[in-house]
């Protein structure tokens, strides 16, 4: 499926985000506050996760992608590395029978090179038993950044066509990128008070509308998500636009 491009098109603006796309910040820091190892926060995490995907299919958004590990979360202390790699293998284990009765195609996107195959495999067989279901695409991002998906993309492209080069069109970068399967987010929300996307989605971000909260991961609820939804709700998305030509009989008959 080809989806509408931010920079070509005048993409519809629907009241709840089609695409929400997080990165899930504080937990060390929530641990940190309690006087709990780091790896508690991250733990305490997952539980929000749970809850997100309950959230965003309840409110009616379609793809949901969650920053679960950096490219550069690598130079983290190896402890916490571990810790995180096990985490998510004990996730997927508990979580995959449960998305998939709850109709959550799960995917993940990143340099899956770098992992154990342990955790591969989970990931293959996941995606596999997940793949036809359509209430809520769930992306992960892991071991992922925007740059990287950028470069594999074009590497991919001049494999694909190479006859082509020195006249691409961003759509045909478009069709390589790690995402090609999802619209672009319609809302980017960082939680734990960072305000950066931390070479998450570079591409696909263009048009996207922020939402930063101080808010921390684990105590991000059903409460917070509502509310940065409704900021959503109350912004002009103009797309080079300007605010009269939104506001006229011709240009509402055109984005039609």
């Amino acid at each position: 499926m080809i989806f509408p491009s931010a920079t070509r098109d005048v993409p519809e603006v629907p009241s709840v985000p089609r695409h929400v796309a997080i990165i899930m910040d504080g937990n060390g820091r929530w641990a940190k506050k309690r006087f709990l190892p780091r790896v508690a926060g991250h733990k305490r995490g997952v539980e929000t996760v749970r809850a997100m995907v309950k959230a965003c299919i309840e409110r009616g958004v379609a793809y949901l992608t969650l920053f679960a590990f950096s490219s550069e979360n690598w130079r983290r202390p190896k402890d916490e590395v571990s810790f995180l790699m096990g985490l998510f293998v004990s996730a997927l284990e508990a979580e995959i029978g449960k998305l998939h009765a709850n109709g959550v195609c799960l995917r993940v996107v990143g340099d899956l090179s770098a992992f154990e195959p342990r955790l591969v495999d989970l990931i293959r067989r996941g995606e596999a038993l997940t793949a036809d279901n359509k209430r809520l695409t769930l992306t992960i991002a892991a071991n992922y950044g925007g740059r990287w998906d950028i470069l594999q993309a074009v590497n991919r492209l001049c494999k694909a066509e190479p006859e082509k080069a020195g006249n691409y069109q961003e759509c045909d970068l478009e069709a390589h990128l790690a995402m090609a399967y999802a619209p672009e987010p319609d809302l980017f929300i960082r939680t734990g008070g960072e305000e950066r996307i931390s070479n998450f989605l570079l591409w696909q971000l263009a048009y996207a509308e922020f939402y930063f909260t101080p808010i921390l991961w684990p105590d991000f609820d059903v409460a917070a998500l509502d509310a940065a939804i409704d900021s959503y709700r109350k912004r002009e998305r103009r797309f080079g636009r300007t605010s009269e030509q939104l506001n006229t009989p011709a240009s509402v008959a055109n984005d039609r």
